[in-house]
C-alpha cells in the first residue's frame, strides 16, 4: 500500500513538473516575441509622438486618418467575420469561450495605432499591447495544438508581456491580464506563465531596446494619519465617480454615433473633425494623443482644473471617429490630473494625489484592485503605499458595476459573497 501511495505522488510530481516545464517554455517564448514587438510598437508610438508635436500640421490628418483606419478594418471584416475587431473585447471572449482570434488583429493593431498617434487621436497605447499580445499568443496556442484551457492560459501570457514591454510595469502586466477577465476570482493556474513572461518581456525591452520601467517622483510622502485617510478617502470616492464618467461617456459617444452617423465612414469624418476643431479653438495640442506630459503637470501642481474633462471628451471622441490605441493611457492622465486638481483643495500635495488618482481610477474603470496598487508602487515607490491601497480599495467599491471592457463578467459581487456573474454596464 505503502509503495502504491508512493508511486501514486511520483506520478503526480511528474506530471506536475512536465506541466511546469511546458509553461515556462511557452512562457518564455512568448515573452521574447512579444518584446520584441510590444518594444518596437513603443518606440514607433514615440517618434510618431514627437514627430506631430512639432510639425502641427499632422493634426490636420485627423478626418481623413479615421476614414483609412476604417476602412482597412472594413476589409478584413469581408474576409472573417470574427474580424468585427472588437479590440481588447474580443481578447477576453476569446478567454471565456472558443472563440478565435484573428493573428492578422496584430499588424492591423499595430500600424493603426502608430497612425492615430501620429494623427492626433486622444488614444493610448496598452489596449493596442494587449490586443497584439492575445492574438500572438492564441496563434501560438493553435500552432503547438494546445488544448483549450492551456489556449486561454497562453493568451494571458500574450497579454502579460505585451502590456509589460509596452509600458514598463512587469508586476503589474503580470497580475493585470489574470484579473481583467473576471471580476471577483483570479486565473490563479496562469499566475507562473504570465509572471515568466512579463519578466521576460520587460528584459527585452530594457536590454536590446532601451526601454525603462515608467517612475515618476512624487516627492517626501506626507504622514499617513487618520486625517490624510479621511482626506484620500474623499479623493477616492470622487475618482469612483469620474471613473463612471469615464465609461459612461465612452460607451454612450460610440452608441449615438452608431445610432445617429451608420455609416463608418461618415462617423470617421464627423468625429476626426470634430477632434480637429476642437484642438483648435483650445489651442494647445496637450489633449491629442497619449497626453502623458499631463501626469508631470498634475504631480507639479500645474495641471488645470479641465484637464480631466477635456481628456475624457477627446478620447471619447476619438475611439467613437474609430481611432485605435485603447484607454488605458488616457484613464491614467485623467486620474492624475483630477487627483492633482482636487488634492490642494483636500489639503494634501498635489503629488500625492495625483498618483492616488491615477491608480483608483484606473481601479474603478477596469476593476482590478491588485493590479491598480502594484502600478501605484511600480510608478510612484512602496513610501505611498498606505495611500494607494485605501484610494484603490475605496473605488473599486465606488465604481459599481462599470467598466471599460463589455466583455468582462463580473462573477461575484463587489458589496457581498455572492456569485452574480453579469456584464459590465
Amino acid at each position: 500500500m505503502n509503495k502504491e501511495i508512493l508511486l501514486h505522488r511520483l506520478e503526480h510530481n511528474k506530471t506536475r513538473l512536465i506541466a511546469t516545464l511546458k509553461y515556462m517554455v511557452f512562457s518564455i517564448l512568448v515573452g521574447i516575441i512579444l518584446g520584441v514587438i510590444g518594444s518596437l510598437f513603443s518606440l514607433g508610438v514615440s517618434y510618431v509622438t514627437t514627430l506631430r508635436t512639432h510639425h502641427w500640421q499632422f493634426l490636420l490628418l485627423l478626418p481623413v486618418g479615421a476614414i483609412l483606419i476604417q476602412f482597412a478594418y472594413q476589409m478584413l471584416r469581408k474576409k472573417d467575420h470574427t474580424a468585427s475587431y472588437a479590440g481588447t473585447n474580443l481578447i477576453l471572449a476569446a478567454i471565456h469561450s472558443n472563440e478565435e482570434i484573428p493573428l492578422r488583429m496584430t499588424p492591423l493593431i499595430f500600424f493603426s495605432s502608430i497612425f492615430s498617434h501620429l494623427c492626433g487621436a486622444s488614444v493610448g497605447r496598452e489596449g493596442a499591447a494587449l490586443q497584439m499580445g492575445g492574438s500572438i499568443g492564441n496563434a501560438i496556442g493553435r500552432l503547438f495544438h494546445l488544448e483549450t484551457r492551456d489556449k486561454h492560459t497562453i493568451i494571458m501570457c500574450g497579454m502579460s508581456a505585451a502590456f509589460s514591454a509596452v509600458f514598463g510595469t512587469p508586476m503589474a502586466a503580470a497580475i493585470f491580464s489574470m484579473e481583467v477577465v473576471s471580476v471577483g476570482i483570479m486565473h490563479y493556474a496562469a499566475l507562473v506563465p504570465c509572471v515568466i513572461a512579463s519578466f521576460t518581456a520587460h528584459a527585452i525591452a530594457k536590454q536590446f531596446f532601451g526601454l525603462n520601467l515608467l517612475h515618476y517622483d512624487i516627492g517626501k510622502i506626507p504622514t499617513f494619519d487618520p486625517v490624510s485617510a479621511i482626506q484620500i478617502s474623499i479623493l477616492a470616492i470622487l475618482c469612483g465617480f469620474i471613473s463612471i464618467l469615464f465609461c459612461v461617456s465612452l460607451h454612450n459617444t460610440e452608441k449615438l454615433a452608431n445610432k445617429y452617423l451608420k455609416n463608418v465612414y461618415v462617423r470617421a469624418l464627423i468625429g476626426g473633425l470634430t477632434v480637429l476643431i476642437l484642438s483648435f479653438l483650445i489651442g494647445r495640442n496637450e489633449y491629442n494623443g497619449i497626453s502623458i506630459n499631463l501626469v508631470q503637470h498634475s504631480i507639479n501642481g500645474t495641471a488645470h482644473w479641465q484637464d480631466f474633462l477635456l481628456k475624457i471628451i477627446f478620447t471619447s471622441l476619438s475611439l467613437a471617429a474609430g481611432y485605435k490605441g485603447g484607454e488605458i493611457v488616457p484613464t491614467f492622465v485623467i486620474g492624475a490630473t483630477f487627483g492633482g486638481f482636487i488634492g490642494p483643495l483636500l489639503g494634501l500635495s498635489p503629488a500625492i494625489c495625483a498618483a492616488c488618482g491615477m491608480g483608483a481610477v484606473f481601479c474603478g474603470v477596469t476593476n482590478c484592485p491588485i493590479t491598480s496598487l502594484l502600478i501605484c508602487l511600480e510608478i510612484f515607490g512602496m513610501d505611498g503605499m498606505p495611500y494607494f491601497l485605501l484610494s484603490v480599495a475605496l473605488s473599486y467599491m465606488m465604481s459599481g458595476y462599470y467598466g471599460l471592457y463589455r466583455s468582462q463578467k463580473i462573477v461575484y459581487s463587489k458589496y457581498r459573497s455572492n456569485y452574480i456573474n453579469k456584464d459590465t454596464e
